[in-house]
């Protein structure tokens, strides 16, 4: 009796190894389901000599990661790697958690976690050449860490031109922050200029464009770029909103920026466009340098009522006060 017992446990040992992917999959479809602690329940109990063992802790990671508390995520996604080190996703992730929890640290753990964090993106990429966030994050990090720990910023420009050929506007995007970084202005304006070109009525490109002028103080060059696409097509909303929201920033045609930004109210934007608060923000910057504080006052609560999240606009309420 006693050897069939023994035959039945190793049979239900097996049974649960190679249950075990239901198990890691059950839990992948309920953190989907935005149900992480239900998640949690089912992956703890996995086994180290578990095969499935590197999914089980990369997944706790990623929930762990969601609840912001990154230095538990980052040991999770070490986990993962230590038990499978041919996963790019999971260097990517143990490199990001670190990543987030550098932001917060003081500058000897910043220290500790730089060259970690440049490890596990650059094993990110040799595994997958292609892996986009990765890239990304290997250009901030040339560009913003200091050499003695892997900064360099010919590294970042031949690692964002790389980024051109697996998608060239994500390249070129990078491509012109390390030329901003360098303030090489010049060939920064190429690079955004290059993104109209790939496509013109994109969104967040005109935007980019619109904000390298702004930010490097070329005022009526971003004034005439809106200008020459309102002409062509009046209608234009998103011209129309940038075009209010530089004269609110630059101080400059307010009433012209008063006007675009009334017209931009009376339509209703896309989910991925400025909504009804960042126009009443921007409106009530118009005001303000008008001497309008009642008027201005009137926008800044209007969109605090929309957004209460809104950045910003608390403190240029309570400036009025």
């Amino acid at each position: 009796m006693k050897k069939y017992l023994s035959i039945l446990v190793l049979f239900l040992a097996s049974f649960s190894a190679t249950a075990q992917p239901a198990t890691v999959n059950a839990a992948k479809k309920l953190y989907e389901e935005n149900k992480p602690a239900d998640a949690k329940r089912l992956l703890t109990p996995i086994a180290d000599d578990s095969k499935e063992y590197p999914a089980a802790q990369f997944l706790l990671g990623r929930i762990t990661f969601d609840e912001k508390k990154y230095e538990d995520a980052a040991d999770f996604f070490e986990q993962a790697v230590d038990a499978n080190d041919k996963v790019a996703e999971y260097h990517y992730w143990h490199g990001a958690a670190m990543g987030s929890e550098a932001q917060v640290s003081g500058m000897i753990r910043k220290g500790i976690l730089a060259p970690k964090i440049k490890t596990a993106f650059e094993k990110t990429v040799a595994l997958d050449p292609k892996h986009m966030p990765a890239m990304e994050g290997l250009v901030q990090y040339y560009l913003q860490a200091p050499s003695i720990v892997g900064g360099d910023k010919a590294k970042a420009l031949e690692m964002a031109n790389k980024m051109k050929a697996v998608d060239k506007v994500r390249g070129h995007m990078q491509v012109a922050n390390v030329y901003m970084a360098e303030k090489k202005t010049d060939l920064a304006e190429k690079e955004y200029l290059e993104l109209i070109k790939h496509d013109p009525n994109k969104w967040d490109y005109q935007v980019a464009l619109g904000n390298f002028y702004l930010g490097t103080k070329q005022v009526q060059r971003a004034v005439d770029f809106y200008e020459a696409k309102l002409k062509k097509n009046p209608g234009d909303m998103p011209a129309t909103y940038q075009l209010g929201k530089v004269a609110a920033v630059a101080g400059v045609q307010l009433d012209r920026g008063e006007a675009c930004l009334k017209a931009y109210l009376k339509t209703q934007p896309a989910k991925d466009a400025p909504q009804p608060a960042n126009a009443y923000h921007r409106l009530g910057m118009i005001y303000e340098k008008k001497n309008n504080k009642a008027e201005a006052k009137k926008c800044y609560e209007t969109a605090l009522k929309l957004d209460p999240a809104i950045a910003g606009v608390k403190e240029l309420l309570a400036k009025l006060q």
